[in-house]
């Protein structure tokens, strides 16, 4: 089983969009947490966004990236899913792949309730397939185009 860590910069909605949608696509070959590197609460339009698809993010809790890094947990995919998390992500021990891949941010959403949920809706299924993608190319041995996946090099690669 392949362990993905999914990480933004408040594990509030791309991260866990990304965990939920990999956690049932990936499933019995991955499994998917996510983490946030200042953690806040879920946004409650992502939990109605996800419900939508059939999946239940109304208990999820926003987690710490650096909590898990100093309780060492192993990873081997860890995605970051925005500019601020590439930047500042913790380098985990024995990760196959370090990989980017960019979302825009539902926390800068504005208008009416029901044009924010339009734009959540928007990027909920951008992530939806960007994870299919990602399990299509692991499934190929990650090799080949990564979609809109970029590879990190590891620091003093």
């Amino acid at each position: 089983m392949k362990r993905v860590l999914f990480i933004c910069s408040h594990n509030s909605a791309r991260s866990q969009m990304a965990e939920a949608f990999l956690n049932a696509i990936g499933a019995p070959d991955y499994t998917a947490e996510s983490a946030g590197l200042e953690p806040t609460s879920v946004n409650p339009y992502v939990v109605q966004a996800m419900r939508e698809e059939g999946l239940d993010l109304g208990t999820a809790r926003a987690k710490s990236v650096f909590d898990l890094f100093r309780q060492g947990r192993l990873y081997d995919y860890v995605v970051t899913v925005c500019a601020e998390a590439e930047e500042k992500c913790p380098v985990f021990p024995g990760v196959t792949h370090r990989l980017h891949l960019p979302f825009a941010d539902p926390a800068t959403f504005t208008g009416s309730p029901e044009e924010i949920l339009a734009q959540i809706r928007t990027v909920r299924d951008e992530i939806r397939a960007e994870v299919t993608r990602f399990v299509a190319w692991c499934a190929k041995g990650c090799q080949g185009s990564m979609g809109r996946l970029q590879g990190v090099p590891e620091p003093g690669a």
